[in-house]
């Protein structure tokens, strides 16, 4: 297909903006469970850290599905793939707003966090092939906006509904996004040709010793976040003092600083991705200690929450970029994989934040629990995560490769 420069610019932003469609709408989803949390205990009369197991077991579909998923669907047409993702997790979001009981919830939750991880890395390799080589972090960036705008818009909304209408209107609004989504992926997405992948090719590729480090360091590392994000809502009414009518606000500003940290991360990434990776790590450390430190007095409580918005998506989008470096021959799996170690560190940080506040050392010793985890993900980068991975061009070449027919790659090359 052939395209002036003109003509192919405002398709590949429609593509890009489509699947930061999709991240907002599984960014609002994944996150509308912590800024809910009181409401749905609340209403099936259980504590906060049992309802932290709907959180846990989100967390736990990511894990699963991301690398099944991703390698099962290996040969599928990516669009159709992604569609076919999105439309799973809307029926399984619909379904979580029914459950009649916190068990069932729990299911729901697990089985809409099964399509999240494979979603997120089918898209990032789309929209890398779509930027063309050397803007492999700007596009993994671009689509990781949806996500930090939910933490902004979707979070906070989600939470001021549910705390009005209750919390099943709440996930009732967030079908209706995935059925947006869905449009937009199906009208924006350019349609690909026959993927040059296997999943025998993508089963190799997970011998690999340098991603499966990459992937534990991000599992434990990122159990810092989710060990004081997962009870953001309690953790400032009853340690910082809010009313719960403040709690979408604080949810915002958080979002304001994971969106600030998205635009930094995938500028300081496509510089140097393993030193941004380092940096994360030593930033979002700093900053758990310092909420834990003020975490009693609302205003440096926010402050903190918003750094922790920076340094956390930072550490996320750079770990991403890092690990799809590391699997230069199944793209889609590595920026799965990120997503899957993500929800580890979001299951460990939920279970292990939920142990100290039920044992009654208080809503701030999660946020020490949270450094330990992070220092552990640090070591493991600084003492076996160092190997370098292949040249950014390179990489992004082989993101074109692998995807084969789509317009847009063509497109710009033919651009250029």
């Amino acid at each position: 297909m052939t395209t002036t420069r003109g003509a192919a610019r405002p398709h590949v932003g429609a593509a890009l903006f489509a699947l930061s469609l999709g991240g907002f709408t599984i960014g609002t989803t994944e996150f509308a469970t912590m800024g809910l949390l009181p409401q749905i205990g609340d209403e099936f009369a259980v504590s906060d850290p049992v309802v932290g197991h709907a959180i846990a077991a989100y967390a736990l579909g990511v894990v699963v599905g991301a690398p099944l998923l991703t390698v099962a669907a290996a040969r599928m047409s990516r669009k159709r793939l992604l569609l076919a993702l999105m439309g799973a997790y809307t029926l399984a979001n619909l379904a979580s707003a029914a459950a009649p009981s916190v068990e069932l919830l729990v299911v729901g939750r697990f089985l809409a966090g099964l399509p999240h991880g494979a979603f997120f890395g089918v898209g990032a390799a789309v929209g890398a092939a779509v930027a063309g080589p050397g803007r492999r972090g700007h596009a993994v960036s671009m689509m990781m906006t949806g996500l930090t705008v939910a933490n902004v818009v979707g979070v906070p909304a989600s939470t001021f509904v549910g705390q009005q209408f209750g919390w099943r209107v709440a996930f009732l609004l967030i079908g209706v996004l995935g059925a947006a989504t869905l449009a937009g992926l199906a009208a924006f997405v350019p349609h690909d040709g026959p993927v040059d992948s296997s999943v025998a090719q993508e089963l190799r590729s997970l011998r690999n010793g340098p991603l499966w480090i990459g992937f534990l360091a991000g599992a434990i590392g990122f159990g810092g976040l989710f060990a004081v994000y997962s009870y953001v809502a309690p953790t400032m009414t009853k340690a910082a003092g809010l009313a719960p009518g403040h709690v979408p606000w604080v949810l915002a500003v958080f979002g304001v600083g994971m969106t600030a940290g998205t635009l930094l991360g995938g500028r300081l990434a496509d510089r140097n991705v393993l030193r941004t990776v380092i940096g994360g790590f030593v930033a979002t450390g700093a900053t758990l200690v310092l909420f834990a430190l003020v975490g009693r007095w609302a205003a440096p409580a926010i402050g903190a929450l918003f750094l922790l918005g920076v340094t956390s998506q930072v550490l996320g989008l750079s770990m991403q970029t890092r690990l799809m470096e590391l699997s230069p021959r199944a793209q889609s799996l590595g920026a799965a994989l990120c997503h899957s170690a993500l929800n580890v560190g979001n299951a460990s940080g939920a279970f292990f934040g939920g142990l100290v506040i039920a044992a009654g050392w208080g809503y701030l010793a999660p946020a020490w629990t949270g450094v330990g985890l992070t220092a552990l993900g640090l070591a493991l980068v600084l003492v076996l995560g160092r190997q370098p991975a292949r040249r950014h061009d390179d990489v992004a070449a082989s993101v074109a490769q692998a995807l084969g027919g789509l317009d847009d790659a063509g497109d710009g090359r033919e651009a250029r």
